[in-house]
Parts: structure tokens; sequence; C-alpha cells
């Protein structure tokens, strides 16, 4: 309470993270927790029809995206993809993904995006910015604009569907669980959940390499949060991942473009 009987906002009572000393990413996250704070991010428990049942969720989903651009995402198509093929394939991974992510049944869907929405972008998300520093660090911010419990995917899984993501939101939920963990088959991960965000999640975690969900999990289970293992799935990297996850989901914008671009090719 302020002098006078004013009760002191929620900056007050908490501070700003950057004035604490926090160092950028967890300055980053305090300040999105902040935020959804602020913004009156109340946690609703909503039942809806999923894939013709009906689930309890109280859990958002997060998304990180770049936009589309030729020359900036999907390079390692390249070739047999032109950089524009490439931005084509992008683009549809990712409107799949969108597509799925809002039917999924998630309290709400969050993208975190490195650039500007396009049509491919529906109304029903929030958008917001991805910051500054290594991946790291802006996955630690992007973490920061949700207020509890959350599953992050990326635009490479353009497979997983409503159902999948679904199912992923509710292993969280379950007692005893504190994240879940979907590993990649090239080593990484695909899908990573937490019941609370944690500063430390991402920090220190090497990228790209071919024990990196590895390294992941184990970041979890030493920040104690029994983490729980999602289904294992491909990744879109090379051209041959992409072939492979279009025979997965042929009736999407991914599955319909890869074969069409593929007989360009030929």
């Amino acid at each position: 309470m302020r002098a006078g009987g004013r009760p002191r906002s929620h900056r007050e009572r908490v501070g700003d993270p950057h004035r604490l000393g926090l160092s950028a990413p967890s300055a980053a996250f305090a300040t999105g927790r902040r935020r959804a704070y602020e913004t009156g991010n109340s946690r609703v428990s909503r039942t809806r029809p999923v894939d013709g049942r009906r689930i309890t969720v109280v859990v958002d989903l997060l998304v990180i995206a770049k936009e589309p651009v030729p020359g900036r995402v999907k390079t390692r198509l390249c070739p047999p993809c032109s950089p524009p093929e490439a931005a084509e394939l992008a683009e549809a991974a990712l409107a799949d993904t969108l597509d799925a992510a809002v039917a999924s049944g998630a309290d709400r869907v969050v993208v975190a995006l490195d650039g500007r929405p396009g049509d491919w972008c529906p109304p029903a998300v929030t958008l917001v910015g991805q910051g500054n520093g290594d991946l790291a660090a802006r996955l630690t911010a992007a973490w920061g604009h949700v207020a509890g419990p959350a599953v992050q995917v990326g635009m490479d899984t353009p497979q997983v569907g409503a159902g999948e993501l679904a199912d992923a939101m509710e292993a969280l939920l379950r007692p005893g669980t504190g994240a879940v963990l979907g590993p990649a088959v090239d080593g990484g991960w695909w899908a990573i959940g937490l019941r609370r965000p944690h500063p430390r999640t991402f920090t220190g975690i090497a990228t790209s390499r071919s024990d990196t969900g590895e390294r992941q999990l184990a970041r979890l289970r030493a920040l104690g949060l029994a983490p729980g293992l999602l289904p294992r799935r491909r990744d879109v990297d090379t051209w041959d991942d992409a072939r492979v996850v279009a025979d997965e989901c042929p009736e999407g914008r991914f599955g319909r473009a890869v074969p069409r671009l593929a007989g360009q090719a030929a």
C-alpha cells in the first residue's frame, strides 16, 4: 500500500526487471511475465471439441515463427529448391501449423514472429515479437508472453495436427509432470511444454546438434520438472525431410506443395 492509501501497481510491487540488474534474457522474461499479468490474462478452464472428442484446456500454444521471405527461410532446401520455392514451402508449413494450433483447443495461440505477418496468419492468434539475441534469449523472451502452462512448437512440423497438439497439452497437465519434450528424428526436439516458464530452460543449450534433444531433456530434469516425452517426429530441414513429411500430411498445404514442386524440378 502506498502512503496515502493507494495500492501499488504490479510494476511497483515487482519492480522494473532491467533496474533490478537482471541479465538481458532474464529481464525480457520478467518483463513479458509482468505484461501478461497486467493485461489480465486469467486462466479459464474450457471444454472444447477437438477431433471428435471434448477436452478441457488451460494451456497456451506458443508458435516460434519466421516470416517466409526468400533467402531467409528453409535455405537447406536449396538446391533442389530455389529460394522462392523454399519460401513457398515454409509458408505452407507455417500456415498448416497455425491452422492446427487454432483448432487444437488451446486457451490462446501466441505467435512469436521474426518479421511481419502475412495472409498465412489467422486472426485468432496473439502476435508478439521475438526480441534480440541468440536463440536461447529469443525463446526465453517469447515464453515471457505466456502466463501459465504452455506448449511450444516451431514451423517445421506441418504433419502435426490439432489432435496431436491437444495430446501434448493434455500430457503437460498430467499429475507430477512439470514439462514435456518432443524429440526429433535428427536428435533435436520439435516441441517443448512447461507448466511454468523458467528463465534457465534454454540457456547454454547448443542447437543444431545430434544431442540437442538429450541436452534439453537433461536440463528439464536438472530443473526438477519431471519431463514427459511426446512422440518422436521429423522436422523439415532438408529436401529428403520435406518429401517424407509431405507423405505424412498429403491433404495439407505442405503435403500438396512438395509433390508439385518435385514435379516441376523433374
